[in-house]
């Protein structure tokens, strides 16, 4: 076998797809268009990620991004141009995402941001950004409020919104265990209302005496402790947990440990076996339910599926200082290769305007990693990239996706 068939190198890390990208420049040198933060020669885009406070488990993801464009970058880029991404600590406070947003606006003067995280955080420049018409893709949060064209054209979010997810675990309850004694723990901001909005509405009206009992905390909680014990006080048996990582992981440590043993609901973002049940023990997780959009790199199912094969080889050689079994870690693939996607649509015309064109013109646009049938699409009217999903329960080890695959419409 020939060595460059053994070895994997930068174009074989990133795919075939990712890698043609990157040829063709001399195709787009003529009649070029660009907005601030373009050029003949440069992409600039723009990001805040909580690096530290209490959401840095999520900087993982944000760390995968910058070395992929790395790695891109060494091919040539895209069209032939590099992407340069200024990823700054907002530590998940929404007074310091604003000043980290104005500074990428105002004086890196970013073509787009890209993957802003957190629902708190980029509600507080949600307003801004659409002010300024910056481009503001691929939200790094489910919030249903993302998918708003009409009032704000340049925002566009990413995940499976919130509301469709909590809908999911609604109706699944409705029909799986309608007399449930339901308590739920939710973040006391605009995700965890939005989650929580999901399940009532699934709920209806017949349903909402199923909720016995509901919790909140704030992020600067130190844990969440007395809320569980509160829920379990309540005498409910079937327990939603809607928290970030690191309550997420209090709250599954938490329930055990007191002897509470409910049907226990976890929302995806805190569904990170490496981040969440890893560290607060696997064995307390055992049975819980959860929805999922894309490949569990801890499924064996995927162990020699083409993509997971990709993700692994470049996790392996780039960014080895990254977990391979924090889902995290391939949700920011899916989320870098749909910014790519974009860019390439793009072709020679690196206005905003044609950016955000080009957000909204997805078309059958497949990440491997995502689960089997799904795609993304987007329109000038629908911004919601991601709106299928399948309940998946934990074996201890695993995620083991059931039923079928559930479309929603967040529109």
């Amino acid at each position: 076998m020939s060595q460059h068939r053994t070895r994997i190198n930068r174009r074989t890390a990133l795919g075939a797809g990712v890698a043609v990208a990157a040829l063709g420049g001399r195709a787009f040198a003529q009649a070029a268009k660009y907005g601030p933060g373009a050029s003949a020669t440069e992409i600039k885009l723009g990001q805040t990620m909580p690096y530290s406070g209490p959401a840095s488990a999520y900087g993982t993801i944000g760390k995968l991004h910058q070395e992929y464009f790395k790695v891109l970058n060494a091919s040539g880029g895209v069209n032939g141009r590099k992407i340069t991404l200024i990823s700054l600590d907002d530590g998940y406070s929404p007074p310091k995402t604003v000043e980290q947003v104005r500074r990428l606006v105002e004086q890196d003067e970013v073509l787009a941001l890209f993957q802003t995280l957190g629902t708190p955080c980029n509600s507080a420049i949600h307003k801004y950004v659409n002010a300024k018409k910056v481009p503001h893709l691929l939200l790094a949060t489910g919030a249903t409020k993302w998918g708003d064209p009409k009032n704000y054209p340049w925002t566009i979010g990413f995940n499976l919104s919130y509301q469709s997810e909590g809908a999911i675990y609604a109706k699944w309850l409705l029909k799986n265990k309608p007399n449930a004694k339901v308590g739920i723990l939710y973040q006391n901001d605009d995700y965890g209302k939005d989650v929580l909005k999901g399940v009532k509405d699934g709920l209806g009206a017949a349903g909402a005496k199923m909720i016995v009992k509901e919790a909140t905390y704030e992020v600067s909680d130190p844990t969440v402790d007395s809320q569980i014990l509160t829920l379990q006080g309540s005498g409910a048996d079937t327990f939603i947990n809607i928290t970030t990582p690191k309550f997420g992981a209090q709250a599954v440590r938490k329930a055990w440990d007191s002897g509470w043993k409910p049907l226990h609901i976890i929302n995806n973002v805190s569904a990170s076996i490496g981040s969440v049940l890893i560290p607060a023990g696997v064995e307390k997780a055992v049975g819980a339910v959860t929805v999922q959009y894309y490949k569990d790199p801890n499924d064996p199912q995927w162990k020699d599926d083409p993509a997971m094969l990709e993700w692994r080889g470049f996790m392996g050689k780039y960014y080895r200082d990254g977990d391979p079994k924090d889902a995290s870690n391939i949700y920011a693939y899916i989320t870098v290769q749909t910014m790519v996607q974009i860019l390439k649509q793009c072709g020679n015309d690196l206005t905003r305007e044609n950016v955000m064109r080009q957000a909204a013109n997805l078309k059958n646009f497949r990440s491997n990693l995502l689960l089997p049938g799904m795609s993304m699409n987007t329109s000038p009217t629908d911004f919601y990239p991601i709106e299928q999903g399948q309940l998946a329960k934990f074996t201890g080890q695993l995620w083991e996706g059931f039923g079928d695959l559930i479309s929603t419409n967040a529109g």
